[in-house]
């Protein structure tokens, strides 16, 4: 391949990446292998690729360097930097999908006929999950809101496909946004302009949990609060404080899966007494992994979700609810 100034490791075997933060404590580490063996891939294997967050350019810029130059890096999944990572190496990306366009964000890198391809699988993979539990007609029905704290690419993307609804009842009247960036609510309202939508959008910078619990408190019942910042996982704490209440028989949905999860702990708090849906990110980590697996080894997935799906779930670390004074007492 064309000469470039980045370290190669040369693999000995088909390797598939997963960059992130603390990619070794994902259930994907052990659920990856299981995976391949199904889908008839035993010889892939997973390495994790770990960056702290809003890492260096150059440090990206190494990691797309590997996938790009090593004939036997196939690809990989992008978490937690799929902002970063694309600002930092957009030119190093042969084809960019409209989605990663769009979203100024890359989820899934892949090559084909020796291209490297970047594209943003989170507006198919959120909005799968987030149909899944809303099922139709759900804004129609109840009159809730969106208030998502966070305007990465999870956010963008939850943005998008919502926006993307035929069915007017499917659509929220009002979507709210918060970020403690306001260059992400700037770029995030950057990409909502470009797109035709009845939707009402409204940016609100703002890193004081407090004030978000004044923010959740004005919803109307029915709302959809979600926490895609990345805190509870990447980060410690939650969007909001303890004594922020949830909307009356509305949904929160907490997009991780793993770590403190202090904001589903919150939400499970007040599940029965605001009569309260509480979703977790295991749907969202499932579809996201396997749309990303299906780009970079050039399969359909479609006949195979519902057998990996199982597989996962075999593996599946427990989510056990624990009140906040049992786990400020606890002891490692």
């Amino acid at each position: 391949m064309s000469s470039q100034p980045y370290p190669i490791v040369t693999k000995t075997q088909p390797t598939f990446y997963f960059v992130g933060v603390t990619t070794t404590r994902s259930a994907i580490m052990r659920v990856f292998p299981r995976w391949m063996e199904a889908l008839g891939r035993p010889e892939v294997v997973i390495e994790g690729i770990d960056h702290p967050i809003h890492d260096a350019p150059e440090a990206y810029r190494r990691t797309v360097a590997q996938i790009k130059y090593d004939p036997l890096s196939l690809g990989g999944l992008v978490t937690t930097h799929k902002i970063d990572l694309l600002e930092a190496a957009r030119d190093m990306f042969d084809v960019l999908h409209r989605s990663a366009q769009l979203t100024g964000e890359v989820s899934s890198i892949s090559k084909r006929d020796g291209l490297l391809e970047g594209c943003a699988k989170d507006p198919l993979t959120s909005g799968m999950s987030m149909d899944a539990f809303l099922g139709p007609g759900y804004f129609g029905r109840t009159g809730g809101h969106v208030l998502c704290f966070g305007a990465g690419g999870s956010g963008k993307a939850m943005a998008l496909h919502l926006i993307g609804k035929a069915d007017p009842a499917d659509r929220p009247r009002r979507f709210i946004v918060v970020n403690r960036s306001p260059e992400r609510l700037l770029a995030m309202k950057k990409m909502v302009e470009q797109m035709d939508t009845d939707i009402t959008f409204e940016y609100i910078h703002n890193a004081d949990p407090r004030v978000n619990d004044q923010i959740m408190e004005r919803l109307p019942e029915g709302s959809l609060v979600i926490n895609a910042t990345g805190m509870g996982k990447d980060t410690p704490g939650s969007p909001i404080t303890d004594a922020g209440r949830f909307p009356m028989h509305g949904i929160a949905w907490e997009i991780n899966y793993r770590g403190e999860l202090d904001f589903w702990h919150q939400a499970m708090a007040q599940k029965e007494s605001r009569g309260l849906r509480v979703e977790d990110g295991w749907l969202y980590f499932l579809h996201g992994w396997t749309q990303v697996i299906a780009e970079v080894l050039h399969i359909s997935i479609t006949e195979h979700f519902n057998r990996l799906a199982e597989i996962a779930e075999e593996l599946r670390p427990p989510l056990v609810y624990v009140p906040r004074a049992e786990r400020s007492t606890r002891t490692e």
